[in-house]
């Protein structure tokens, strides 16, 4: 993956949207199955809780469908960007420990695993106002850049493959 500017405005209003739309969807997709399923198959206790689960599972699978279905579209770009930027952050975090150690060996892959991870945990922050924690990130960049210029390595976000966290 790549790290590309995307507008933040029109993140967050495209972001807002899908949100909303899908809440509206499974609202009113589960109690209308569960409904029709009641109606079809009341249940003498009344205890509708199976028909109810059964309206939001297939409400929600639904939804997952058409989310996948329109991954594509232009309107999703920026949010299907940050989902996958949030993707491959997680694969990063999930074997931090293993990066860090390789970097501090020199490992070239490594630094820029960690350049790509600051970079992206940067980008992703901004996007989302979350930006309390940003001066941990300066701190930890500012590690990375010591231990680039100590292995005489410059730390490049686009350089980053993927395949090199899978392999640690």
């Amino acid at each position: 993956m790549k790290l590309e500017q995307i507008d933040k405005t029109r993140y967050r209003k495209h972001l807002n949207i899908v949100i909303i739309t899908c809440i509206a969807a499974l609202a009113i997709g589960s109690l209308g199955i569960a409904r029709i399923l009641i109606i079809a198959w009341p249940d003498e206790s009344g205890s509708h809780f199976t028909w109810n689960l059964i309206g939001v599972i297939a409400s929600a699978v639904s939804i997952g469908c058409v989310l996948k279905r329109y991954e594509r579209h232009p309107f999703m770009y920026e949010v299907v960007y940050v989902w996958h930027l949030k993707q491959a952050l997680n694969h990063i975090t999930r074997k931090m420990r293993k990066i860090k150690a390789a970097s501090q060996q020199g490992d070239v892959q490594a630094i820029h695993a960690l350049q790509f991870y600051y970079s992206g945990c940067r980008q992703l922050w901004q996007l989302d106002d979350n930006t309390i924690t940003m001066d941990e990130l300066a701190v930890e960049q500012a590690k990375l850049d010591v231990l680039a210029n100590q292995f005489n390595v410059e730390a490049d976000a686009s350089l980053y493959q993927s395949e090199y966290v899978k392999t640690l």
